[in-house]
Formats: structure tokens, C-alpha cells, sequence
């Protein structure tokens, strides 16, 4: 056995991790010591090991998850590390914009909404397609939107299109109006109300809309369409009005 190898628990000490995690990251492949006993099973690290087990503790420090960290130690390491950041500052904005919902229902309480049932028409719209998680809604509305500037026409509403059910991965879709559209979407009764403030704080107006299904005993199908009635380039925050709808799957 070489001299300059460290026993576990000394490389545990050297890099601030436990022996426990040490086990697990060479159980994962992630970090194999550099010679184990044949006989104790004992493993034994290099000094040079440090430096990488200082950066998967570093990374986990911050919920970096586990396939980044080795791909990071692989060698992409620029790449990786600025993906990593982007996912912890779009978590950031997710959490500051539920900061936000949460002030103002401390402040005015759950918010009543005047909810009515109107029978949409079906429409033959475009519609722009984006993968999402509940943190990067936002943004991938933003993207479906830009792809369908070239097909607005004055006085035509985008339709925001959200699953009623949330799940860790989904599309976010929205859709204009068109003649020559190659989709149709479903007309029929939906229960609606019209939410005047920033759009971030549009999930307090869906619930409101839930909270009458439950009232009135009906049962609710998605998609929630959220029709953006002005223009959020030109109207200030808490001036956007958006109406929302939820169909109302067992309406006469």
C-alpha cells in the first residue's frame, strides 16, 4: 500500500464529509477511493482526491443533483455548472413569486372572485408548444409567445393552456386565433372569472375557480385557459386583466 494514502476517515476530515457520504459517492461511482483492503474492505484516498470531494460537497451544498455533480467532474464543468445556476435562480424567482402570493393573503385574506358560467365557442387557433415544470412556467410561456407574435392580429386574444393537474414535467401551450389554424380548440361551458393584476399571481384566481367547482358540486376538466385580455408591454402590472376558464365537464 502506498504511504501517501489516507485512511477514510482522515480523507473524510480533510474534505468536510461524513464517512457515510463517502461510501455512498463510491457506491455511486462518483468517487472511488484509490485502493480498497481486499481483505477489510477498508478504502483509502489520495490527497489529490481532495479537490474533487470538495466539489461534490460544495455542489450538494447547494442541491446541485447528483448526475450534474459527475458530469461536472467528467470535465464539462463550465457548461454544467451554469446550467446548475440557472435552475437555482429560476427556483429563487418560483419562490419569490410565492412570497408575493403570500403577503397579499396575509394582508386581504383568500380572495373572492365572481365566477360565471359562459359557453365558449370552438376555435381554429396556432398554437406554440414548450416543456415545462411548475418552476419555469413563466418562461416558457414567454417563449410560445414570441413564436406567436408574427400571427397576432389586432383585437385577437392569446389563450394561455395549463394542465389542471400538475406534475413534474409538462407542456405549457398558447394558442391565437386563425383561420387557417391547424388545431382546433374545444368549445363548451366553462366556468370563468377575470383576474386584474400581475400574471403571477393568476393561481390565486384559479383557485378561486376550483373553489367554486367544489361549491357547487360540479367537476372541473382541463386545461385552465387563461385569455390575456391587454397587452403587457403597454398596461402596467397591476392593471393586466386575464380571464380565467375551467370547463365544466358535467354542465347540461
Amino acid at each position: 500500500m502506498s504511504e501517501d494514502l489516507l485512511p477514510i476517515g482522515r480523507f473524510a476530515r480533510l474534505c468536510r464529509l461524513s464517512v457515510k457520504q463517502l461510501r455512498h459517492y463510491d457506491d455511486l461511482g462518483l468517487l472511488s477511493p484509490a485502493w480498497t483492503d481486499p481483505s477489510s474492505g477498508y478504502r483509502y484516498y489520495r490527497s489529490a482526491q481532495a479537490r474533487d470531494a470538495l466539489m461534490i460537497g460544495l455542489l450538494r451544498s447547494m442541491d446541485v443533483p447528483l448526475p450534474v455533480v459527475a458530469r461536472v467532474l467528467s470535465g464539462d464543468e463550465r457548461n454544467e455548472l451554469k446550467a446548475a445556476r440557472d435552475r437555482i435562480e429560476a427556483d429563487i424567482a418560483r419562490r419569490r413569486r410565492g412570497l408575493r402570493l403570500l403577503d397579499r393573503v396575509l394582508a386581504e385574506g383568500l380572495p373572492e372572485h365572481e365566477v360565471s358560467v359562459v359557453r365558449e365557442p370552438a376555435r381554429r387557433v396556432v398554437a406554440a408548444r414548450e416543456a415545462a415544470t411548475p418552476a419555469t412556467i413563466p418562461d416558457a410561456t414567454a417563449a410560445c409567445v414570441s413564436r406567436l407574435l408574427p400571427r397576432m392580429a389586432p383585437g385577437v386574444a392569446l389563450i394561455g393552456l395549463f394542465p389542471l393537474d400538475m406534475e413534474e414535467e409538462f407542456d405549457v401551450r398558447v394558442t391565437v386565433e386563425a383561420a387557417d389554424g391547424d388545431e382546433l380548440l374545444p368549445g363548451g361551458p366553462f366556468a370563468s372569472a377575470v383576474h386584474v393584476g400581475p400574471y403571477e399571481e393568476i393561481p390565486l384566481t384559479v383557485h378561486g375557480v376550483l373553489a367554486w367547482f367544489g361549491d357547487h358540486g360540479h367537476t372541473p376538466a382541463g386545461p385552465v385557459r387563461e385569455v390575456y385580455l391587454n397587452d403587457p408591454a403597454t398596461t402596467p402590472p397591476e392593471h393586466l386583466m386575464t380571464q380565467v376558464q375551467i370547463r365544466v365537464e358535467d354542465a347540461p
